[in-house]
């Protein structure tokens, strides 16, 4: 089984390959594109666990994951900043830092809601900020008075 850990920022991606001795297998900087983390998923194991850090733009990152056919793994990322205690922060350090409590089961995770979920969720938090925007609009006056 492989082992897979996203460091994710807002324009590339950070990736990293490991078996489950801890050997990495892979290691690249993807950009961020239309398909790019899928393409990247296709050449690994089918079903390997993906960990993903809980940064705002994990939605679409986690959708990707799943298109390849790999199991994401949404992580709390104060907790396992905790857990890693590093001084030094750097990409390859947090995939490290993600893959070695993936391969050891300690991983902290969050849960990740389905689709229907996530569409259902979206819908009272667009009313919301519709009715902030109708009541931020100045009122309409009529020239005419």
């Amino acid at each position: 089984m492989q082992y897979i850990a996203f460091n994710c920022h807002k324009r590339y991606t950070y990736a990293s390959v490991e078996d489950s001795t801890g050997k990495v297998i892979r290691e690249a900087r993807i950009e961020h594109g239309r398909g790019a983390l899928k393409h990247f998923l296709e050449h690994h194991e089918k079903g390997s666990p993906v960990a993903v850090e809980t940064v705002g733009n994990w939605y679409w990152i986690i959708d990707e994951v799943e298109a390849a056919g790999m199991l994401p793994q949404l992580v709390n990322a104060r907790k396992a900043k905790l857990m890693m205690a590093g001084v030094n922060k750097t990409d390859r350090l947090d995939c490290h830092g993600l893959n070695l409590p993936q391969r050891s089961g300690t991983l902290p995770t969050v849960w990740i809601p389905t689709a229907d979920v996530s569409d259902l969720r979206d819908l009272p938090r667009t009313r919301m900020v519709l009715c902030r925007e109708r009541m931020t609009c100045p009122p309409k006056t009529d020239p005419a008075l």
